[in-house]
């Protein structure tokens, strides 16, 4: 079952509240997303941790109802 961008964004959102979100649907299938993720909660992580948070938000979704996302993190002004 795929995931719908409204759906991640939610997700995410959820979880970083103060996240600027943009999520695009690469594949038109519902399975192939790209998103941009800028959040205060980044600032002083390592880009690995700013996609491990953005991952635990979408709560084990990754690899089953959501087969690829190419993640763009950022902390505001970076």
């Amino acid at each position: 079952m795929a995931m719908d961008a409204h759906e991640i964004e939610t997700l995410i959102r959820t979880a970083l509240p103060d996240a600027h979100v943009e999520i695009r649907d690469l594949a038109g299938d519902g399975d192939h997303y790209a998103a941009m993720v800028v959040s205060s909660a980044f600032t002083g992580k390592t880009r690995v941790a700013q996609h491990k948070m953005v991952y635990d938000a979408l709560k084990g979704r990754m690899g089953d109802q959501l087969h690829a996302l190419a993640l763009q993190t950022a902390a505001p002004d970076a």
